[in-house]
């Protein structure tokens, strides 16, 4: 073997300078048959094994190795031989080498036997197809390091993707990913690929053929797309989302996100997405917004109205004016107690309805065994029963987060007024918070506590001030009108009231 220089030099010589082969051999101190490969080429030949190196250790063991690797294929997956325990096997029949030649003869036939997988290259048309799939990652929400699960959709044409993040992977969240990435796209694609979720797929059948859940049929329903399920275990068949997930991940997810909540982790997302957008994808001719100009044309208009995505339970309120879901208890105001109500499951809030009215609003727990209050829904009853005010859950819960100026205003209204009537006029302040914004009320306290009239009128006074303003009347200009000059300027006398004393 001679190094590229030296060839270079042997073909100078002979091309260039013209020299003989004899006389380069002498002067380079190579060997003729030498000088002629290097003519030959211009490139070093490589050393390539003519046959394989005898494994003078392993070699009596091969047959034994091979015998346990084919043997692997009939064993549980867990239960496979390794090649730590293969060479404990082989050194009981006499093998006396060492382990890392026994690893580096298995890792030698796996590589053999390894079947590379071969893809087609695939193309889609406009508003045709899309992928969907879960992934998972790690944000800090609320202080707090939380395991999230994110929904993705992909567009196959234009490669747009959304992606957005839930506590988990329940159905009302997966049709409100759904729901969200159709107004994403501005449009509903006319196919969809799926793994086989059981949020969506009841019973696997032969073939293609499935058994999907009757929720996720009446939803394909409202929005009029095909949905399409891959062979079980074969991933690569929605590759493009599958890729997706990781690229969202390292993309998206990297630095950790750090947000107060899923609302402010979703609309960092929803940037995300599209920016990603302004990307070109090697090998396409535009960028990814281009294309899903394009592609936004072609899918099928949104309907009038959305799904509801949520899970419905017939539910009653408890002794304690809650309704249960999944073991938390949600408040409802006492009036609804003992009525049978509905309860709507939405991902991140929870909705109870009496008939066709909304009776309550709260933002879903995703603990266990917890109290979600509404201290709202409990006024009327302080009201009738002020002396529970220290000790009812509800209001202490609230007064650790109320601003100071409450606390002030309630010892004020039981200073003045002892014996309960203090705590119901306080209760007449909270109920303001049904129909005005908690910072507006604060001011109006406020004002209400500087101007000596801490009470439910004057804060309401107050309120209503600040709400609407009073504007400072303009001066009247009267020079155009001289017979008004001097009207109420002129002294007053009022002797005229006398007459009221002596009767006139």
């Amino acid at each position: 073997m001679i190094k590229v220089e030296e060839q270079e030099a042997i073909r100078r010589a002979y091309f260039i300078e013209e020299k003989s082969i004899r006389a380069i051999a002498r002067e380079l101190h190579h060997g003729r048959r030498l000088v002629r490969r290097a003519i030959a080429a211009a490139e070093p030949a490589r050393y390539t094994l003519k046959k394989p190196r005898d494994a003078l250790v392993v070699g009596p063991y091969k047959a034994r190795i091979d015998q346990l690797l084919a043997e692997n294929k009939t064993l549980p997956p867990k239960q496979r031989y390794i090649a730590h325990k293969i060479y404990e096997l082989i050194q009981n029949d006499g093998y006396t080498g060492s382990e890392s030649g026994v690893r580096n003869y298995i890792a030698q036939r796996r590589k053999a036997l390894r079947s590379v997988p071969v893809y087609l290259p695939l193309e889609f048309d406009p508003g045709q197809d899309a992928q969907v799939d879960w992934g998972e990652a790690v944000a800090d929400i609320a202080s707090q390091r939380t395991t999230v699960q994110f929904f993705v959709m992909r567009l196959n044409y234009s490669r747009a993707k959304f992606v957005m993040a839930f506590p988990f992977q329940k159905q009302e969240a997966f049709f409100e990913g759904h729901v969200q990435a159709f107004h994403f796209f501005g449009g509903v694609p006319r196919r969809i690929t799926y793994d086989n979720l059981k949020t969506a797929v009841y019973r696997i059948l032969e073939g293609h053929n499935r058994q999907e859940q009757e929720a996720f049929i009446a939803f394909r329903s409202h929005y009029l797309f095909e949905s399409f399920f891959c062979t079980p275990g074969q991933g690569h068949e929605k590759g493009g989302v599958e890729s997706d997930i990781g690229f969202a991940r390292r993309n998206f997810m990297v630095p950790i996100p750090k947000v107060a909540s899923f609302d402010e982790l979703n609309a960092h997302l929803r940037q995300a997405c599209l920016k990603d957008t302004r990307r070109r994808v090697k090998g396409q001719p535009t960028t990814i917004q281009v294309a899903w100009e394009t592609e936004r044309s072609c899918l099928l208009p949104l309907p009038d109205w959305d799904y509801l995505c949520c899970v419905t339970r017939p539910v009653k309120a408890n002794p304690y004016s809650q309704v249960t879901y999944e073991t938390n208890r949600y408040s409802v105001p006492p009036a609804y107690a003992g009525k049978p109500l509905v309860l709507r499951a939405f991902p991140f809030r929870i909705e109870v309805l009496y008939l066709d009215q909304v009776i309550a609003v709260h933002p879903r727990c995703f603990g266990r065994e917890q109290d979600i209050f509404e201290p709202l829904h409990y006024l009327s009853l302080l009201e009738q029963r002020p002396g529970a005010f220290d000790y009812a859950t509800p209001m202490r819960r609230w007064r650790e987060r109320w601003p100071a100026v409450y606390e002030t205003l309630l010892d004020r209204l039981r200073a003045q007024w002892p014996e309960g009537r203090g705590v119901r006029e306080f209760m007449r302040v909270l109920q303001l918070h049904r129909e005005y914004e908690a910072d507006v009320i604060q001011q109006a306290v406020q004002q209400a506590l500087e101007l000596g009239c801490a009470h439910f009128d004057g804060v309401q006074l107050c309120l209503r001030q600040l709400l609407q303003p009073e504007s400072v009347p303009l001066p009247l200009d009267l020079s155009g009108l001289p017979q008004l000059v001097g009207v109420g300027e002129q002294p007053i006398d009022l002797r005229c009231y006398d007459h009221l004393l002596i009767g006139g």
